[in-house]
């Protein structure tokens, strides 16, 4: 007989001795749903933006159901195996994930599935926990943030006001980062348009900020705007 086939035949009668009931079925299913609710609910109370998608939570709770069940399946036959591996080995994914922390939450779904239908279930459930406790910790702590500005801020002066000194005392009172991006005639001349990129002292009011420009500027036009990427049109 051929090696490979005696080492198919090996492994095929060692999964069938091990082969899951449906009760043991029924619970792989139920701890996978729990545990990638999890994960989702993780997801929800972290994602920051309009961007957030209840369709894609759901994927990642069906995705960590379905690799369950393969893992059950591939784990009483080892040529059934080989066949799931060929099966989606030729899947083609046609939607692109918006954010990369989208790949990580489904690796971390998947890698959930395997490990139940795999039988692991204590790794499943006390990896889950301990991860999602990570991913929690490091984005309260705001870990690795770059250091950019808060704000975008736009400023109309008439020509006649020095510019370069006189927002200087409103930007030391509420600014601990100020650049100067463009300067621009508008209105056929009669005003100058300043933008600036800025980021506020920590608790610092952002009506306080416009105010102490307005009274610097002629009560002219003043624009401040968030700089997050997630609340650009």
């Amino acid at each position: 007989m051929d090696p490979l086939t005696q080492l198919l035949d090996g492994l095929a009668h060692t999964g069938a001795e091990a082969s899951a009931s449906p009760l043991e079925v029924a619970g792989a299913i139920t701890l996978t749903f729990l545990l990638t609710a999890l994960i989702g609910t993780v997801y929800q109370r972290l994602h920051s933006g309009p961007g957030y998608s209840q369709d894609y939570v759901q994927n990642l709770m069906l995705l960590g159901m379905v690799v369950t069940i393969v893992m059950l399946v591939v784990a009483t036959n080892a040529s059934t195996a080989f066949a799931v591996f060929a099966a989606f080995s030729i899947i083609r994914f046609r939607r692109s994930v918006p954010r990369a922390i989208d790949v990580g939450f489904i690796f971390f779904a998947m890698a959930v599935g395997l490990a139940v239908g795999a039988r692991q279930y204590e790794l499943a459930t006390v990896t889950a926990v301990l991860i999602c406790l990570a991913v929690a910790l490091a984005s309260y702590l705001d870990l690795f943030a770059p250091d950019q500005p808060s704000h975008t801020l736009r400023v109309r002066v008439t020509p006649d006001i020095d510019f370069e000194t006189a927002f200087e005392a409103a930007f030391g009172q509420f600014c601990d980062r100020i650049s100067l991006l463009a300067v621009e005639s508008v209105q056929a001349g009669l005003m100058i348009e300043l933008r600036y990129a800025v980021r506020l002292k920590k608790g610092a009011s952002a009506h306080g900020l416009i105010s102490a420009i307005q009274a610097r500027n002629g009560n002219n036009r003043v624009i401040l705007r968030s700089a997050s990427p997630d609340f650009d049109d």
